[in-house]
């Protein structure tokens, strides 16, 4: 089973990239040439995504205008100026547009060059919905450009999940997940963070996770941005 539909986390007030986040939303920053926005649709449009929820709060109409003559993924807004909802709740306020099937889940302020087979069909390939809720993706702190805290989550030899509690051995969360809707049954509609069901998850045995192989890049601050480029120029010199 692979996903055809994501959900893309563009809604974020960006304040860690100001003053560039005065006049624009992070999602829109560039990266060698190319908004991280765009990174992440890129993403999915090889995934073989068709459909792509994008939500938008600060800045909105940026957002809706850059992705208005976009093809592929086909894009879809979940309007959130009234209230800024946070990962779960933006994702629940979208659910109607998202299905009842397995989606993906990717932040729109980071990205990650691939070394072999694409990512997310990797993350596809290993899905599985009956021992599995949530499915991140995951990458070392050795393979990470701007990162600057520990480690989220200890892998099992059968990938089920723990918290790491910032064990250097642990892995980072980099921003792409497949979950499953079902986990949003009765679920809040107002602001609230995908943490507590990722915690959920972990209680239940069913959080799981798959290492990337490649180059994984978040940009948090402008000083950021020259280390971000520099990274995808090797990475992208690597793949050839």
């Amino acid at each position: 089973m692979r996903p055809t539909t994501a959900m893309v986390l563009a809604a974020g007030l960006g304040k860690r990239m100001r003053p560039i986040t005065d006049t624009m939303p992070k999602p829109l920053v560039k990266i060698a040439g190319k908004t991280l926005l765009d990174w992440g649709l890129d993403s999915l449009k090889a995934a073989g995504v068709t459909k792509a929820v994008v939500n938008v709060h600060y800045l909105p109409e940026q957002l809706v205008a850059h992705v208005a003559d976009r093809k592929a993924p086909k894009i879809v807004i979940s309007d959130e100026r009234e209230a800024l909802l946070e990962s779960a709740g933006g994702i629940v306020k979208a659910l109607p547009f998202l299905g009842s099937e397995p989606f993906y889940v990717i932040n729109a302020d980071t990205f990650w060059i691939d070394s072999g087979q694409p990512s997310l069909e990797r993350l596809a390939l290993a899905w599985d919905a009956a021992r599995m809720d949530i499915l991140l993706m995951l990458t070392d702190l050795d393979s990470a450009t701007g990162h600057c805290v520990g480690t989220d989550f200890l892998v099992a030899p059968d990938g089920a999940l723990r918290r790491s509690k910032g064990d250097p051995t642990g892995l980072i969360y980099a921003g792409a997940a497949i979950i499953h809707p079902r986990i949003f049954k009765d679920a809040p509609t107002g602001s609230h963070s995908l943490n507590a069901y990722f915690d959920r998850a972990i209680a239940a045995g069913r959080l799981f996770g798959m290492k990337m192989n490649g180059r994984w890049i978040t940009v948090g601050t402008p000083d950021a941005i020259p280390a971000a480029e520099a990274a995808v120029a090797g990475a992208l010199a690597k793949a050839v």
